[in-house]
């Protein structure tokens, strides 16, 4: 077996076709979905093939190139940023029809739901999780994080990663003009109305902060990653981005709203 690099060093390997991946109380449901997206014709994402006797997951690996931060390459293009944010709109539209089929049932998922609940949310809708040909974002991968929240709530987090509105050397890339021309134009490929983007730097604090408590509580419960990534600092630079965000709140939504050319 090939072992992949990403953020669970040792535990994720590919044979052939076939990605096996450490299995989690939430598999079972995220399963369900897969199987319920590519039935429904969205065929971007890995499909499931049950688990094994190890304690693994096994999905269908998706084709394409997969990138890290900070952005380079193609993964920084324009291409890149709105056919990630196209494909994200059609995992919504057909998400929707999963929350209406399993309406009365009780799934697990790794975050909790946010209301009103609209969509099933990748909930790490970022540059590391998608797959490339060229400059075109073909897949999605790494699903754990799914779970029922409104579309912006996914939207924030995609475009906090995707501008990047990150302030630390490492994630940066542009000045905040660039950021906020990215920002607008993933959200103009989405489809986001002006109500959404009035009101989306907000979100974005909101769902970044939402992040931090999870580390913490986490950490709480004995998580020795999240314990370690507490430890070495990882919370205080989304605490700084979420303080660069709010510090060029306007500016920002004036971009998204198109009142600067």
């Amino acid at each position: 077996m090939e072992e992949l690099q990403g953020g669970r060093e040792g535990q994720i390997f590919r044979s052939e076709n076939k990605i096996y991946r450490p299995r989690s109380k939430w598999s079972e449901t995220v399963h369900c979905l897969l199987s319920h997206i590519a039935e429904s014709g969205f065929h971007a994402a890995p499909q499931p093939d049950g688990f094994d006797d190890k304690g693994n997951e096994i999905l269908s690996y998706v084709d394409g190139e997969v990138f890290n931060d900070p952005l380079k390459g193609h993964i920084a293009t324009t291409e890149a940023l709105t056919s990630a944010a196209k494909l994200l709109r059609l995992f919504h539209d057909v998400s929707s029809s999963f929350l209406s089929k399993h309406s009365n049932e009780s799934l697990e998922w790794m975050l909790p739901s946010r209301e009103p609940i609209e969509v099933i949310c990748h909930g790490d809708y970022a540059p590391y999780n998608v797959t490339l040909i060229g400059s075109e974002t073909v897949g999605m991968i790494d699903f754990d994080t799914a779970h029922p929240a409104p579309r912006i709530w996914d939207i924030a987090y995609a475009v906090y990663c995707w501008a990047p509105f990150k302030t630390h050397e490492y994630d940066a890339m542009g000045d905040l003009q660039s950021q906020s021309v990215r920002a607008k134009q993933f959200c103009d490929a989405y489809g986001l109305p002006e109500k959404d983007r009035l009101v989306f730097v907000d979100a974005m604090m909101d769902r970044v902060q939402a992040l931090v408590d999870h580390m913490y509580n986490e950490a709480s419960q004995g998580n020795q990653a999240f314990i370690e990534n507490i430890k070495d600092g990882h919370h205080l630079a989304y605490l700084a981005d979420i303080q660069y965000l709010n510090s060029h709140k306007q500016y920002i939504t004036d971009t998204l709203v198109g009142a600067r050319a």
